[in-house]
């Protein structure tokens, strides 16, 4: 059994490319083609919604598979649609693993006792069925979670991490606009909240330290707060930071490397919008959506790339 982090710290060198493709697909996101061919194909219009969104997710993992390590599936965007969005889901978690990419489900779970231990069955282990048989759902490598019901809401999950080398990703300064309205207040011993969430997820990845010297226990942080991440990066050396924010939301490759620790490592940056619609900024086909995705990967990658090294010789100018 490997260390998620250290799994996806190999990756991400194997690959020079600390990106995350998120698969959050909308149906107006697809070329009117495709949803012509579904609709024309049969079945309820939800099964020809869950079947098109596969087969979306699909062309953009063969497109990306050797460029991208990871794929981050927002569970939300598959469960409106209903039973067939989740086989979706089930299809899209199963086709990325078989490619070799790292599945992250943001799913942003959080509750207590059993009903946490249930959410990590669901995502990170195997349920017990009526025949004693043992069922993976929606099996991923990583989970994100809120973490705002304290340690008895996590600990299921870091039991996953520990015995199954699982990863998480716990909430801790979002990329939307009114996250201040919580995240930002101080607290009576002068920490902000979300540096508190900070200090207690690098307390809880202590014990899951890879030997990348990143935690599987991490942390949620937006490239939209570009001096909170840098000074939040600082209160947690060795955890990974998922960063959303990037492209559609605002934040260019700059503020996405402050996320990152003093050796260049440590950092995942999502892109969704960005890369399911390049298109629409290639000014290419809507067919050609997955060859668009691959073109804005590329560019996405050397930004990310140039962004690192002006942060290391910013941070060692005599490096």
């Amino acid at each position: 059994m490997t260390n998620f982090a250290d799994r996806l710290q190999d990756a991400i060198r194997r690959t020079q490319n600390p990106t995350v493709l998120g698969l959050d697909p909308q149906i107006d996101y697809l070329p009117p083609s495709m949803r012509e061919a579904y609709r024309e194909a049969g079945g309820s219009p939800g099964q020809a919604t869950g079947l098109a969104l596969a087969a979306f997710n699909m062309r953009l993992i063969d497109a990306l598979s050797d460029l991208i390590p990871a794929v981050k599936l927002q569970s939300a965007f598959y469960e409106q649609i209903g039973l067939p969005g989740l086989e979706a889901l089930r299809q899209t978690i199963a086709y990325a693993r078989q490619k070799g990419m790292l599945v992250i489900v943001d799913a942003k779970r959080n509750d207590i006792g059993s009903t946490a231990a249930a959410y990590a069955r669901t995502f990170l282990d195997e349920a017990t069925l009526i025949d004693n048989s043992r069922q993976a759902a929606f099996e991923a490598d990583a989970l994100t979670l809120n973490g705002y019901l304290g340690l008895d809401g996590i600990e299921p999950f870091l039991a996953a991490c520990r015995t199954r080398g699982k990863g998480v990703f716990i909430l801790v300064r979002t990329s939307n606009p009114s996250a201040g309205d919580l995240q930002d207040l101080v607290l009576a011993d002068g920490r902000q909240v979300c540096e508190a969430m900070a200090d207690l997820v690098a307390a809880w990845g202590q014990d899951l330290v890879g030997a990348c010297g990143y935690s599987s226990v991490g942390a949620v942080v937006g490239a939209t707060w570009p001096q909170q991440a840098a000074a939040l990066r600082r209160r947690m050396p060795h955890t990974l930071i998922l960063v959303p924010g990037y492209g559609a939301q605002g934040a260019g490759a700059d503020d996405a490397v402050q996320s990152f620790g003093p050796d260049g490592g440590g950092g995942l940056v999502n892109a969704s919008r960005s890369l399911m619609l390049a298109y629409k900024k290639h000014q290419m086909d809507p067919d050609l959506f997955d060859l668009a995705a691959r073109r804005e990967a590329l560019d996405m990658r050397r930004s990310l790339q140039e962004a690192l090294k002006r942060k290391r010789q910013q941070e060692d100018p005599v490096a």
